[in-house]
């Protein structure tokens, strides 16, 4: 093996080592909505509500209501990835204590 190739060979090591150390590091998806029950009406939700949601601190739940205010309202939970901050990951992670009708239940168990 030439200087080139071993070169090569240390840094894929290194960059797989630092992957697989990234990968144990971050917590899973899950444990974010572990012990939440019940639903947040986005259409209807606060600030305050909107941020018990995984991964939804204060800024993106503003930024939900002011969307939410400049457009009258979201017709489907998929419009949610249309609010800065919010993309696929999020929207998938909080599809399930999203609602667009009825009473914002989410709690904190």
């Amino acid at each position: 093996m030439n200087h080139n190739q071993t070169r090569s060979l240390r840094v894929l090591l290194l960059a797989l080592g630092l992957a697989a150390g990234a990968a144990l590091a971050a917590p899973p998806a899950v444990s974010a909505a572990e012990g939440l029950s019940g639903v947040v009406n986005v259409n209807t939700a606060t600030a305050e509500e909107l941020a018990v949601l995984p991964g939804i601190g204060e800024a993106k739940a503003r930024a939900i209501v002011d969307a939410r205010e400049a457009r009258g309202g979201f017709r489907s939970v998929d419009e949610l990835v249309e609010v800065k901050g919010i993309g696929d990951a999020a929207l998938t992670r909080i599809r399930p204590y999203v609602a667009l009708q009825g009473r914002s239940t989410l709690r904190s168990e």
